[in-house]
């Protein structure tokens, strides 16, 4: 089974919850939703997932040595209301030295997966995994070695933020029309994830304000 879209499996176990305002929150990292997120395949080993808060709200902080997985929720997002995804991530320890578009390297310390269902099973569907990169410059983006229906796109980079707290923010639409050639006007969940099951180095990250917006 590929390593991409094992994480995809886990938002089927996931109550839809359909979101159109203009704001559209997808985590809230409280004690409350943690219980209720599913933890993708384990590669390895489990990341250690712990809830955290500090001034600007709740976070979740991952910790990962030589394993990984992920933890997704099923929410239907109106790509043509809510175009934009903002996350607020910082990675504490990140993964020098790797060679991220291989398949020996293809572990990052802090990673957000948007899923879009385009058939009936989850080898079917298509995603971009934006990722906060250890070894690459912002705005480099490449198809995953394990299949070409997941694009690795580079929002972040500790070559110029390391153990710093940062937001970014990407117009996903015009990223599946860009990456995959397709026109989507709707996501069908999202996804975290920290691994370093290839790699067999150490990750520390942190996940914060993941949400769609207007503009």
């Amino acid at each position: 089974m590929i390593k991409n879209f094992l994480i995809v499996l886990l938002v089927s176990f996931m109550i839809s919850n359909s979101v159109t305002a203009e704001k559209a929150t997808v985590f809230e990292f409280t004690e409350e939703e943690f219980k209720t997120l599913k933890v993708g395949k384990k590669y390895k080993g489990e990341t250690t997932w712990t809830l955290g808060s500090n001034i600007n709200g709740n976070f979740i902080k991952a910790e990962a040595e030589a394993r990984g997985s992920g933890l997704g929720k099923e929410v239907l997002i109106d790509l043509l209301k809510t175009p934009f995804i903002n996350i607020t991530w910082k990675v504490e320890k990140d993964l020098k030295g790797i060679v991220e578009n291989s398949k020996k390297g293809h572990d990052y310390a802090a990673r957000v997966f948007v899923i879009k269902k385009t058939g009936s099973t989850a080898l079917s569907n298509r995603a971009i995994n934006y990722v906060f990169s250890s070894n690459n410059k912002v705005g480099k983006n490449w198809p995953s070695p394990y299949t070409k229906k997941s694009i690795d796109y580079v929002l972040s980079s500790t070559k110029n933020n390391l153990d710093t707290w940062v937001t970014v923010k990407a117009n996903v639409r015009d990223d599946f029309m860009k990456l995959h050639g397709i026109d989507v006007t709707d996501i069908s969940g999202v996804a975290i994830m920290t691994d370093t099951d290839n790699s067999k180095l150490k990750a520390i990250s942190y996940y914060q304000n993941i949400y769609f917006s207007a503009k």
